[in-house]
């Protein structure tokens, strides 16, 4: 793929189906449990995609079986007892794998190292590493900078009482339940301050217990977690919710249907809701047992503005903003301030990209207000961000002369997005 890449209009409504590759979300949680299970596992509909090689990579690195590159993944569990004494881990810029896998090496002897790209040494872990000195842990900043890479000097969990923050990233406290029952004793968990996207918490503990591990959910802010261990299973990864977020947009944008197969309304993945903000937006939802169908406006209708809190669902506030930009109104999102601390800002280097395209913006401390203009083609950077990529190549099927500069970057989670989107165009030609 080029450094850039234009996006070429479509001049009608799209009609089309399509699967995105397997979540993300749940590949990496499921990598983490079947590593520490008692016994095999097989992982059917895995993503591979950067955020997921590098996580298995860095399991191989622990000692840890990992076999196959692609969709089907067979992994062999250490019952919790990491083979490796030492490792130098490295994670690009996958969030999830840093924070993931510092949980994981505590469980570990000896010494290891995780590091990561220029923007992962800009990312917060401290919560995490003062969750786990609570828990009898020696980890650090390198850097003594509050942020990767990070040195866990391992003796394993002994548990107890810990109190982590909630309000930069759920990934702390997801990574430290998932490592939670391989402790000494058990663990009390109690989250200080409200919890940002609380559906992957609620993801968490869906693999857990597919994996073995039934911890009640009824209380998302305290959690008592009793040694145990993993069971090795044959698990089924469902298509990534936040990547179908961008084929749901495209109808709205464009009109006419595209199905999604694969997800329902009761999937285990909360960025199924993004529909519920279509809908909200004038779009017709449609679900059935496997698929998940949006319908643009009916003919002569048009795109509403909307008020909406994004935090449950905050990877798709991106997407939600392209969709914003053909409104007959304003749209106004919040409760998405966290987001500054991903790949990139993605409150303010946003608002940067959807000026460019003609819009008016109000930057908020949690979010956007998006002002509808007359829009206009631009060369959108992305900084390095795959989120930026895909959905600000969305409004190029509208708008003519959008092009995306280093569109490879969609590799860290959906190496093949163009090409899809180019099918699902090329479908309702």
């Amino acid at each position: 793929m080029t450094d850039a890449l234009e996006i070429t209009p479509v001049y009608g409504p799209l009609r089309g189906r399509i699967r995105p590759p397997g979540s993300k979300s749940i590949t990496n949680r499921a990598l983490v449990c079947a590593a520490l299970a008692d016994g095999n596992s097989t992982l059917r509909g895995a993503l591979a995609s950067e955020d997921t090689h590098v996580m298995a990579e860095a399991l191989r690195q622990l000692g840890v079986s990992v076999q196959g590159e692609a969709e089907v993944l067979q992994i062999r569990g250490c019952g919790g007892a990491i083979p490796a004494t030492q490792a130098e881990l490295f994670v690009a810029n996958s969030g999830t794998s840093m924070r993931f896998l510092t949980a994981l090496a505590a469980l570990g002897q000896g010494k290891f190292r995780i590091d990561g790209t220029p923007r992962m040494r800009q990312r917060p872990i401290d919560d995490l590493l003062a969750g786990l000195a609570q828990l009898g842990v020696h980890a650090e900043s390198e850097l003594d900078n509050s942020c990767p890479p990070v040195l866990v000097h391992a003796a394993g969990l002994l548990g107890g009482k810990a109190t982590v923050r909630g309000d930069v990233s759920s990934q702390f406290l997801s990574g430290l339940l998932m490592a939670a029952p391989y402790a000494s004793r058990r663990i009390e968990l109690t989250v200080d301050g409200p919890l940002v996207s609380q559906p992957y918490v609620r993801l968490t503990l869906g693999v857990m217990r597919s994996f073995g591990i039934d911890l009640p959910e009824h209380d998302l802010n305290h959690f008592v977690v009793p040694t145990g261990h993993y069971r090795g299973r044959v698990y089924d990864i469902e298509p990534d919710a936040t990547a179908a977020s961008y084929f749901f947009a495209a109808a709205a944008i464009c009109g006419g249907e595209v199905t999604v197969d694969g997800l329902a309304r009761d999937s285990s993945q909360g960025d199924v809701a993004f529909c519920d903000s279509l809908a909200k937006m004038g779009c017709n939802v449609r679900y059935e047992s496997n698929s998940i169908t949006v319908s643009g406006p009916p003919s002569g209708g048009r795109l509403r503005g909307v008020s909406v809190n994004m935090n449950a669902i905050s990877d798709t506030a991106q997407t939600l903003a392209a969709v914003a930009l053909f409104a007959d109104n304003p749209t106004i999102i919040t409760g998405i301030g966290h987001i500054r601390h991903k790949e990139t800002d993605r409150i303010g280097n946003l608002a940067i990209e959807l000026r460019k395209l003609g819009a008016e913006i109000d930057e908020l401390d949690d979010g956007l207000r998006i002002i509808p203009r007359p829009l206009h083609g631009a060369t959108i950077e992305t900084y390095r961000d795959h989120r930026m990529a895909m959905s600000l190549a969305l409004v190029g099927l509208r708008l003519p002369g959008v092009v995306i500069l280093d569109p490879q970057c969609t590799a860290k989670t959906y190496p093949r997005f163009f090409d899809d989107l180019a099918t699902l165009v090329q479908s309702s030609e």
